[in-house]
């Protein structure tokens, strides 16, 4: 294992964190913030430090493999969260370091869920790091550094532990190359946004953290109402760039490069739509009655739609209230998640629409044993390493998510409170139902479900595999001699 370089990314990684701290640190100045100012200032310069102390000279020996890509994402995103809950703990807008690394983790990992009772009273530096942390976690902090770091071959591996999917590929033939075009995109997307926002009546400050919680599908709000007293033209905005987010990002290179046929046919793309097309028609029908205009209904269908599939977890109504039909709707829809190669979260539709083909090619099987068929993904046959890596994925997927259930009862809440907070903190979503819906946060639940919590949201954002495999590799310490 080659621990040199793999302590050389983390160096550096410290030090592009440190270098992330200039916006709330401007924030800080903007508003006259002094004690935040020092908090993030000091943090800064201590990551500066420890990175440089960390990070040294870069090894000769450059190169790492697959298993050493993903111990060294996991090893990077939780020295990250961990450095990122500093200026919240010690500014005390979040005093127990339990809720600071749940919150902090929240945001990198695009969640969105909080234990803050009144974000409103929190400073806006500390507002402006937690929204931008969702703009940070989205496109991912790894892919970022490759996009302004040489690393070779070794990026490839890296950028396959880090981005959401079953399947990552290079854009273009050089993996750095390829990790610039995705940040030009994000950034084209975010700035764009960000514009529509401040052109629709919405304050500056407001669409700025917005933006960066949509372009994350994260959902930190800075209001207590969430996104309920916004205007229909701010939701629709909203809703619109929430979507688009979730869309994976191979498309819309295909549309820079105008391949226009190419990215209409993509099967994940419209399987995505689709998905999101139905659940708003019927959630729409069985609402009606309780907003009694077809226009708002659809307005707060589409909304709250597109924040769950999305993963975002932003809320213009309390949809906990609703009919259990539109809330068993949502629940599913938190398992879903947006497309691969997204910044959204849960499952990605692309599992979900090769599972489904899985099923039905066993099916024929057993009507015609003699009939060869195979599962077909995006116009090519799905290959067995890729259709093995579903499984695997998904029974790791349920044998965490019921042993974190299982400890978070410990607390003695409800069973749909419980499910709900390990679906919404797994699949990177935010709000759950009951105890945790839209109108209420995390904070009742004691400090080892937090933790548990906050590795949930830190396996459902890496795709579980590199938070496994780190855990197997601290179990085997012995074996990296």
């Amino acid at each position: 294992m080659n621990l040199k370089m793999m302590r050389y990314i983390v160096g550096a990684l410290v030090q592009i964190e440190a270098a992330l701290f200039m916006i709330p640190i401007l924030t800080a100045v903007v508003y006259r913030e002094w004690g935040c100012l020092q908090v993030f200032g000091a943090t800064a310069l201590f990551c500066l430090a420890a990175g440089w102390l960390v990070r040294g000279k870069r090894p000769e020996n450059a190169m790492i493999f697959s298993s050493e890509g993903y111990t060294t994402v996991a090893l990077c995103w939780i020295v990250m969260s961990i450095v990122g809950a500093i200026p919240l703990c010690v500014s005390g807008a979040f005093p127990n370091p339990f809720d600071a690394l749940f919150e902090i983790v929240s945001g990198f990992t695009t969640t969105g869920a909080t234990v803050s009772t009144d974000v409103e009273a929190l400073p806006r530096s500390i507002l402006m790091w937690r929204s931008f942390s969702h703009w940070i976690g989205g496109m991912g902090v790894l892919v970022f550094m490759l996009a302004i770091l040489p690393m070779g071959a070794t990026g490839m591996y890296l950028m396959k532990a880090e981005s959401p999917g079953p399947s990552v590929g290079k854009l273009v033939p050089r993996v750095r190359s390829t990790a610039k075009l995705l940040y030009v995109i994000y950034f084209f997307l975010t700035v764009l946004q960000m514009i529509l926002m401040i052109l629709f009546g919405c304050p500056a400050f407001d669409s700025i953290n917005l933006t960066f919680a949509t372009a994350g599908t994260g959902g930190f709000s800075v209001l207590n109402s969430g996104c309920a007293d916004y205007n229909t033209a701010e939701q629709i905005i909203l809703t619109v760039f929430m979507i688009l987010f979730g869309v994976n990002f191979n498309v819309y290179f295909l549309i820079y490069c105008k391949k226009w046929k190419e990215a209409l046919r993509c099967e994940e793309a419209r399987a995505y739509l689709g998905i999101i097309a139905a659940a708003i028609v019927m959630i729409s029908f069985n609402i009606y009655h309780i907003f009694g205009n077809i226009g708002e209904t659809v307005l707060h269908a589409a909304f709250q739609v597109a924040s769950i599939i999305t993963t975002t977890g932003f809320a213009s109504v309390d949809f906990d209230l609703w009919p259990e039909f539109s809330r068993e709707i949502l629940l599913l829809l938190m398992f879903i998640g947006a497309c691969a190669g997204s910044t959204g979260g849960g499952i990605k539709v692309s599992r979900i629409v090769i599972m489904a083909k899985s099923v039905l090619k066993e099916l024929a099987y057993i009507l015609h044993p003699r009939n060869v068929r195979k599962v077909r993904f995006e116009g090519k046959v799905v290959e067995h390493d890729t259709m093995r890596s579903i499984y695997v994925f998904m029974v790791a997927y349920l044998i965490i998510f019921v042993i974190s259930i299982l400890i978070v009862s410990l607390d003695n809440f409800d069973g749909v409170t419980n499910f709900s907070a390990v679906a919404s903190a797994f699949n990177n979503v935010g709000p759950g139902l009951n105890q945790v819906g839209p109108i209420r946060n995390f904070s009742l639940f004691s400090n080892l479900s937090k933790l548990v919590l906050t590795f949930d949201m830190l396996a459902g954002r890496l795709e579980i595999f590199p938070m496994l495999i780190l855990l197997l590799k601290i179990r085997g310490r012995k074996r990296w001699n």
